[in-house]
Protein backbone atom coordinates (compact mmCIF):
# COMPACT_ATOMS: atom_id res chain seq x y z
CA UNK A 1 0.00 0.00 0.00
CA UNK A 2 2.76 2.42 0.96
CA UNK A 3 4.71 1.63 -2.23
CA UNK A 4 1.59 2.16 -4.35
CA UNK A 5 0.93 5.46 -2.62
CA UNK A 6 4.53 6.57 -3.19
CA UNK A 7 4.25 5.71 -6.88
CA UNK A 8 1.01 7.68 -7.19
CA UNK A 9 2.58 10.70 -5.48
CA UNK A 10 5.62 10.39 -7.76
CA UNK A 11 3.35 10.53 -10.81
CA UNK A 12 1.64 13.64 -9.48
CA UNK A 13 4.96 15.43 -8.89
CA UNK A 14 6.25 14.77 -12.40
CA UNK A 15 4.61 17.53 -14.43
CA UNK A 16 5.18 17.88 -18.15
CA UNK A 17 5.67 21.45 -19.40
CA UNK A 18 2.25 22.85 -20.33
CA UNK A 19 1.40 23.00 -24.02
CA UNK A 20 0.20 26.12 -25.80
CA UNK A 21 -3.05 25.52 -27.67
CA UNK A 22 -4.30 26.99 -30.94
CA UNK A 23 -6.92 29.15 -29.24
CA UNK A 24 -4.28 30.97 -27.16
CA UNK A 25 -2.09 31.98 -30.11
CA UNK A 26 -1.89 35.38 -31.78
CA UNK A 27 -2.25 33.99 -35.34
CA UNK A 28 -0.63 36.89 -37.23
CA UNK A 29 2.42 36.85 -34.97
CA UNK A 30 2.54 33.04 -35.06
CA UNK A 31 2.67 32.87 -38.87
CA UNK A 32 4.99 35.87 -39.29
CA UNK A 33 7.56 34.66 -36.77
CA UNK A 34 7.25 31.10 -38.04
CA UNK A 35 7.89 32.11 -41.65
CA UNK A 36 10.92 34.23 -40.72
CA UNK A 37 12.58 31.75 -38.35
CA UNK A 38 11.88 28.63 -40.41
CA UNK A 39 13.25 30.29 -43.54
CA UNK A 40 16.50 30.88 -41.68
CA UNK A 41 16.64 27.30 -40.43
CA UNK A 42 15.89 25.95 -43.93
CA UNK A 43 18.74 27.95 -45.44
CA UNK A 44 21.24 26.41 -43.02
CA UNK A 45 20.06 22.83 -43.63
CA UNK A 46 19.58 22.96 -47.40
CA UNK A 47 23.01 21.54 -48.40
CA UNK A 48 22.25 18.28 -46.55
CA UNK A 49 19.02 17.91 -48.57
CA UNK A 50 21.02 18.39 -51.79
CA UNK A 51 23.45 15.62 -50.81
CA UNK A 52 20.61 13.25 -49.86
CA UNK A 53 18.76 13.86 -53.13
CA UNK A 54 21.83 13.28 -55.28
CA UNK A 55 22.61 10.06 -53.45
CA UNK A 56 19.14 8.74 -54.18
CA UNK A 57 19.32 9.23 -57.96
CA UNK A 58 22.87 8.02 -58.62
CA UNK A 59 23.40 4.54 -60.05
CA UNK A 60 26.39 3.85 -57.82
CA UNK A 61 26.54 4.71 -54.14
CA UNK A 62 28.77 7.67 -53.28
CA UNK A 63 29.54 8.66 -49.67
CA UNK A 64 28.22 12.04 -48.56
CA UNK A 65 31.65 13.54 -47.83
CA UNK A 66 33.04 12.49 -51.21
CA UNK A 67 29.98 13.89 -52.95
CA UNK A 68 30.22 17.18 -51.08
CA UNK A 69 33.88 17.54 -52.07
CA UNK A 70 33.01 16.78 -55.70
CA UNK A 71 30.22 19.38 -55.74
CA UNK A 72 32.46 22.04 -54.22
CA UNK A 73 35.25 21.22 -56.69
CA UNK A 74 33.15 21.24 -59.86
CA UNK A 75 30.28 23.60 -59.02
CA UNK A 76 31.56 25.71 -56.16
CA UNK A 77 29.68 26.53 -52.96
CA UNK A 78 26.59 27.52 -54.95
CA UNK A 79 26.26 23.88 -56.02
CA UNK A 80 25.12 23.05 -52.48
CA UNK A 81 22.31 25.59 -52.85
CA UNK A 82 20.95 24.65 -56.28
CA UNK A 83 17.18 25.18 -56.27
CA UNK A 84 17.22 27.02 -52.96
CA UNK A 85 15.35 30.05 -54.32
CA UNK A 86 12.41 27.87 -55.35
CA UNK A 87 12.49 25.97 -52.09
CA UNK A 88 12.53 29.16 -50.00
CA UNK A 89 9.73 30.71 -52.06
CA UNK A 90 7.51 27.71 -51.41
CA UNK A 91 8.48 27.27 -47.77
CA UNK A 92 6.45 30.25 -46.50
CA UNK A 93 2.95 29.24 -47.72
CA UNK A 94 3.61 25.53 -47.24
CA UNK A 95 4.87 26.02 -43.70
CA UNK A 96 1.97 28.33 -42.82
CA UNK A 97 -0.51 25.74 -44.06
CA UNK A 98 1.34 23.00 -42.20
CA UNK A 99 1.51 24.84 -38.88
CA UNK A 100 -2.10 25.97 -39.00
CA UNK A 101 -3.42 22.49 -39.80
CA UNK A 102 -1.14 20.87 -37.21
CA UNK A 103 -2.17 23.11 -34.33
CA UNK A 104 -5.90 23.12 -35.11
CA UNK A 105 -5.98 19.33 -35.38
CA UNK A 106 -3.93 18.78 -32.22
CA UNK A 107 -6.10 21.15 -30.16
CA UNK A 108 -9.37 19.71 -31.43
CA UNK A 109 -8.44 16.02 -31.34
CA UNK A 110 -6.50 16.18 -28.06
CA UNK A 111 -9.60 16.91 -26.00
CA UNK A 112 -11.70 14.33 -27.83
CA UNK A 113 -9.23 11.46 -27.32
CA UNK A 114 -8.99 12.18 -23.58
CA UNK A 115 -12.81 12.14 -23.33
CA UNK A 116 -12.76 8.69 -24.96
CA UNK A 117 -11.12 7.36 -21.80
CA UNK A 118 -7.58 7.02 -23.16
CA UNK A 119 -4.59 7.81 -20.98
CA UNK A 120 -2.98 11.22 -21.49
CA UNK A 121 0.09 9.66 -23.14
CA UNK A 122 -1.94 7.57 -25.61
CA UNK A 123 -4.32 10.45 -26.31
CA UNK A 124 -1.37 12.78 -27.04
CA UNK A 125 0.33 10.22 -29.31
CA UNK A 126 -2.86 9.67 -31.33
CA UNK A 127 -3.63 13.40 -31.56
CA UNK A 128 -0.06 14.15 -32.66
CA UNK A 129 -0.08 11.35 -35.25
CA UNK A 130 -3.36 12.48 -36.83
CA UNK A 131 -2.28 16.13 -36.70
CA UNK A 132 1.02 15.33 -38.40
CA UNK A 133 -0.73 13.32 -41.10
CA UNK A 134 -3.33 16.06 -41.71
CA UNK A 135 -0.67 18.79 -41.85
CA UNK A 136 1.34 16.79 -44.39
CA UNK A 137 -1.71 16.25 -46.60
CA UNK A 138 -2.55 19.96 -46.59
CA UNK A 139 0.99 21.26 -47.15
CA UNK A 140 1.72 18.89 -50.06
CA UNK A 141 -0.75 20.83 -52.21
CA UNK A 142 1.80 23.66 -52.14
CA UNK A 143 5.00 21.78 -51.51
CA UNK A 144 4.91 19.14 -54.30
CA UNK A 145 5.42 21.62 -57.19
CA UNK A 146 8.18 23.33 -55.20
CA UNK A 147 9.76 19.95 -54.46
CA UNK A 148 9.69 18.88 -58.11
CA UNK A 149 11.43 22.04 -59.36
CA UNK A 150 13.97 22.32 -56.53
CA UNK A 151 14.95 18.63 -56.72
CA UNK A 152 15.45 18.87 -60.47
CA UNK A 153 17.80 21.78 -59.85
CA UNK A 154 19.60 19.89 -57.07
CA UNK A 155 20.73 17.11 -59.42
CA UNK A 156 21.14 18.82 -62.78
CA UNK A 157 24.31 20.45 -64.01
CA UNK A 158 24.66 23.52 -66.18
CA UNK A 159 23.57 27.07 -65.56
CA UNK A 160 19.79 26.59 -65.69
CA UNK A 161 17.90 28.46 -63.01
CA UNK A 162 14.53 28.24 -61.31
CA UNK A 163 12.57 29.78 -64.19
CA UNK A 164 14.28 27.54 -66.79
CA UNK A 165 13.50 24.39 -64.81
CA UNK A 166 9.90 25.51 -64.34
CA UNK A 167 9.47 26.23 -68.06
CA UNK A 168 10.96 22.88 -69.10
CA UNK A 169 8.57 20.99 -66.84
CA UNK A 170 5.54 22.93 -68.15
CA UNK A 171 6.60 22.51 -71.79
CA UNK A 172 7.20 18.78 -71.42
CA UNK A 173 4.33 17.72 -69.15
CA UNK A 174 2.06 20.72 -68.62
CA UNK A 175 0.85 21.78 -65.18
CA UNK A 176 0.46 18.14 -64.15
CA UNK A 177 4.25 17.85 -64.45
CA UNK A 178 4.54 20.08 -61.39
CA UNK A 179 2.57 17.46 -59.44
CA UNK A 180 4.64 14.53 -60.64
CA UNK A 181 4.97 12.15 -57.74
CA UNK A 182 2.12 13.81 -55.81
CA UNK A 183 0.63 10.44 -54.90
CA UNK A 184 3.92 8.97 -53.70
CA UNK A 185 4.67 12.24 -51.89
CA UNK A 186 1.44 11.83 -49.92
CA UNK A 187 2.30 8.17 -49.25
CA UNK A 188 5.75 9.27 -48.05
CA UNK A 189 5.16 12.43 -46.06
CA UNK A 190 1.77 11.62 -44.53
CA UNK A 191 2.91 8.44 -42.72
CA UNK A 192 6.34 9.98 -42.11
CA UNK A 193 4.78 12.92 -40.28
CA UNK A 194 2.34 10.69 -38.43
CA UNK A 195 5.17 8.41 -37.26
CA UNK A 196 7.40 11.37 -36.40
CA UNK A 197 4.86 13.25 -34.27
CA UNK A 198 3.63 10.10 -32.50
CA UNK A 199 7.23 9.01 -31.81
CA UNK A 200 8.18 12.51 -30.67
CA UNK A 201 5.24 12.70 -28.27
CA UNK A 202 6.06 9.29 -26.78
CA UNK A 203 9.81 9.94 -26.54
CA UNK A 204 9.30 13.40 -25.05
CA UNK A 205 7.10 12.11 -22.25
CA UNK A 206 9.36 9.12 -21.53
CA UNK A 207 12.57 11.16 -21.42
CA UNK A 208 11.01 13.97 -19.40
CA UNK A 209 9.74 11.55 -16.77
CA UNK A 210 13.15 9.85 -16.72
CA UNK A 211 14.88 13.18 -16.16
CA UNK A 212 12.62 14.05 -13.23
CA UNK A 213 12.73 10.57 -11.71
CA UNK A 214 16.52 10.94 -11.53
CA UNK A 215 16.20 13.86 -9.15
CA UNK A 216 16.20 17.01 -11.33
CA UNK A 217 14.82 19.73 -9.07
CA UNK A 218 16.20 23.02 -10.28
CA UNK A 219 16.28 23.79 -13.97
CA UNK A 220 18.77 26.17 -15.54
CA UNK A 221 17.12 28.79 -17.73
CA UNK A 222 18.48 31.13 -20.39
CA UNK A 223 16.24 34.05 -21.34
CA UNK A 224 13.34 32.39 -19.56
CA UNK A 225 13.75 29.15 -21.55
CA UNK A 226 14.45 25.92 -19.66
CA UNK A 227 17.61 24.24 -20.92
CA UNK A 228 16.30 20.90 -19.67
CA UNK A 229 13.21 21.23 -21.85
CA UNK A 230 15.28 22.23 -24.89
CA UNK A 231 17.58 19.22 -24.35
CA UNK A 232 14.62 16.85 -24.02
CA UNK A 233 13.00 18.34 -27.13
CA UNK A 234 16.22 17.89 -29.12
CA UNK A 235 16.79 14.28 -28.03
CA UNK A 236 13.15 13.38 -28.64
CA UNK A 237 13.30 14.94 -32.12
CA UNK A 238 16.42 12.92 -32.98
CA UNK A 239 14.81 9.65 -31.84
CA UNK A 240 11.60 10.42 -33.74
CA UNK A 241 13.61 11.24 -36.88
CA UNK A 242 15.44 7.92 -36.70
CA UNK A 243 12.20 5.96 -36.39
CA UNK A 244 10.50 7.93 -39.17
CA UNK A 245 13.50 7.73 -41.53
CA UNK A 246 13.82 3.97 -41.10
CA UNK A 247 10.10 3.33 -41.67
CA UNK A 248 9.61 5.60 -44.69
CA UNK A 249 13.02 5.64 -46.42
CA UNK A 250 12.06 3.31 -49.31
CA UNK A 251 9.06 5.51 -50.16
CA UNK A 252 11.21 8.65 -50.05
CA UNK A 253 13.77 7.12 -52.42
CA UNK A 254 11.06 6.06 -54.87
CA UNK A 255 9.42 9.50 -54.65
CA UNK A 256 12.69 11.28 -55.39
CA UNK A 257 13.48 9.09 -58.41
CA UNK A 258 9.95 9.52 -59.80
CA UNK A 259 10.16 13.32 -59.46
CA UNK A 260 13.74 13.84 -60.60
CA UNK A 261 14.46 11.30 -63.31
CA UNK A 262 12.82 11.89 -66.68
CA UNK A 263 11.38 8.39 -66.43
CA UNK A 264 10.82 7.60 -70.08
CA UNK A 265 11.42 4.32 -71.92
CA UNK A 266 12.76 3.99 -75.40
CA UNK A 267 9.15 3.86 -76.63
CA UNK A 268 8.42 7.22 -75.07
CA UNK A 269 6.24 5.74 -72.34
CA UNK A 270 6.45 7.30 -68.92
CA UNK A 271 7.76 4.90 -66.31
CA UNK A 272 5.37 4.63 -63.38
CA UNK A 273 5.96 3.91 -59.71
CA UNK A 274 5.87 0.13 -60.21
CA UNK A 275 8.56 0.18 -62.90
CA UNK A 276 10.62 2.64 -60.87
CA UNK A 277 10.58 0.18 -57.95
CA UNK A 278 11.58 -2.73 -60.21
CA UNK A 279 14.41 -0.72 -61.76
CA UNK A 280 15.64 0.36 -58.34
CA UNK A 281 15.64 -3.16 -56.89
CA UNK A 282 17.22 -4.58 -60.05
CA UNK A 283 19.94 -1.94 -59.91
CA UNK A 284 20.97 -2.41 -56.30
CA UNK A 285 18.68 -4.83 -54.53
CA UNK A 286 16.60 -3.91 -51.49
CA UNK A 287 19.52 -1.92 -50.07
CA UNK A 288 19.13 0.54 -52.96
CA UNK A 289 15.84 1.62 -51.39
CA UNK A 290 17.82 2.74 -48.33
CA UNK A 291 20.46 4.64 -50.26
CA UNK A 292 20.95 8.00 -48.58
CA UNK A 293 19.51 6.77 -45.26
CA UNK A 294 22.42 8.23 -43.28
CA UNK A 295 22.07 11.60 -44.98
CA UNK A 296 18.30 11.54 -44.54
CA UNK A 297 18.51 10.65 -40.86
CA UNK A 298 21.14 13.36 -40.34
CA UNK A 299 19.07 15.85 -42.33
CA UNK A 300 15.86 14.94 -40.51
CA UNK A 301 17.54 14.97 -37.09
CA UNK A 302 19.30 18.30 -37.52
CA UNK A 303 16.23 19.80 -39.14
CA UNK A 304 13.86 18.37 -36.52
CA UNK A 305 15.97 19.56 -33.58
CA UNK A 306 16.20 23.05 -35.04
CA UNK A 307 12.57 23.06 -36.12
CA UNK A 308 10.98 21.77 -32.92
CA UNK A 309 12.94 24.09 -30.64
CA UNK A 310 12.22 27.01 -32.98
CA UNK A 311 8.58 25.97 -33.28
CA UNK A 312 8.03 25.82 -29.52
CA UNK A 313 9.76 29.20 -29.15
CA UNK A 314 7.52 30.70 -31.84
CA UNK A 315 4.44 29.36 -30.04
CA UNK A 316 5.62 30.84 -26.74
CA UNK A 317 6.37 34.24 -28.31
CA UNK A 318 2.99 34.22 -30.07
CA UNK A 319 0.74 33.69 -27.05
CA UNK A 320 -1.95 36.33 -26.62
CA UNK A 321 -1.25 36.82 -22.89
CA UNK A 322 2.50 36.72 -22.21
CA UNK A 323 1.95 37.27 -18.48
CA UNK A 324 -0.33 34.26 -18.24
CA UNK A 325 2.05 32.02 -20.18
CA UNK A 326 5.28 33.38 -18.84
CA UNK A 327 5.67 30.29 -16.65
CA UNK A 328 5.74 27.96 -19.67
CA UNK A 329 9.08 26.35 -20.42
Amino acid sequence: MNMDLAEDESRIEIRLPADIHWETLDKSKFFFLGAALFSGVSSMLYPVAVLKTRQQVLVNHTPCFKMAVSILRHEGFKGLYRGFGTSLFGTVPARALYMGTLEMTKSSLGCKTVKMGLSEAKAAAIANAVAGLSAALASQLVWTPVDVVSQRLMVQGGNGGNIDAFKRIIQRNGVKGLYKGFGISILTYAPSNAVWWASYSTAYRSIWRGVHSNGLKKEETVGGISMAVVAVQGLSAMIASGVSALVTMPLDTIKTRVQVLEGETGNGEVVGIGQTVRNLVKMGGLSACYRGLGARWASMSISAIAMITTYESVKKMSTKNQDLYGFLH
